[in-house]
């Protein structure tokens, strides 16, 4: 794992730094976000909005900067999930990922780390290419030639889930930890913990929210997305089947 470093400590988790307080639209408010066994507490992040986003490409290994939106949605789930008390933010190597974990480790005082067991799903010859036209072209991206097979990704990331907050409990941590990963990695993560899971969106700047207890994940809330001057949020949809 690459250490990205430690952001400064200027205050308590979730003070105020000049940003306006952000609610969900939908779900549990941010301050009923379960408190108990907090080193159980794992947030999975999607990062914030791109260019190849906005124009429907595939991002892949692809490595384009947040755009302005992306910037903002960054900063909406930071502080959302400062007032959490995270007590480690691990991410994609990849600079949409690494930029939206800065931000949320900026406003709580949490080390950031990248892993690139959150990879995003590697797309082959069609990465930057337009999602739609793949799927006319071969039926599903999951069928074009060269694509990472799903599996693939759950082989490194469904581990590393358990790794990160194995991590933290061996530090003494007593927080939740953060994961900053993508689209192509929250999803499967999601539904290999709970099929009934289908429809998921995964907006850029959502976050999910999974609890382990005595090792068996359980999803709590998912498609959580914090309202931001870059448009309005969908229905957050909670969750409580068990693995």
């Amino acid at each position: 794992m690459l250490r990205l470093g430690s952001p400064r400590r200027g205050g308590p988790c979730g003070d105020d730094r000049g940003f306006a307080r952000v609610e969900l639209t939908a779900g549990r408010r941010v301050d009923q976000v379960n408190d108990a066994a907090h080193s159980h507490t794992l947030y999975l992040v999607r990062h914030g909005r791109t260019a190849l986003n906005a124009e429907g490409r595939l991002r892949g290994h692809a490595n384009p900067p947040l755009d302005e939106i992306g910037l903002k949605e960054a900063e909406a789930v930071g502080e959302v999930l400062a007032r959490t008390g995270p007590v480690h933010v691990y991410c994609s190597p990849l600079d949409r990922a690494v930029r939206t974990a800065e931000a949320i480790g900026e406003l709580c005082g949490a080390p950031v780390q990248a892993d690139p067991r959150f990879m995003d799903r590697d797309y082959g010859p069609w990465t930057g290419q337009v999602r739609e036209e793949v799927i006319a072209r071969f039926g599903s991206v999951d069928a074009a030639p060269g694509v990472e097979p799903t599996a693939s990704v759950l082989e490194r990331a469904r581990p590393a889930l358990d790794a990160v907050l194995d991590d933290a409990a061996r530090s003494g941590l007593d927080g939740p930890v953060v994961v900053v990963t993508h689209d192509a990695v929250i999803k499967p993560l999601i539904r290999a913990i709970d099929p009934s899971h289908t429809d998921l969106t995964t907006p850029t700047g959502s976050w999910n929210e999974l609890v382990r207890e005595g090792g068996v994940w359980t999803v709590v809330l998912v498609d959580q997305v914090p309202r931001t001057s870059g448009g309005s949020a969908p229905p957050g949809k909670p969750a409580m089947s068990p693995q």
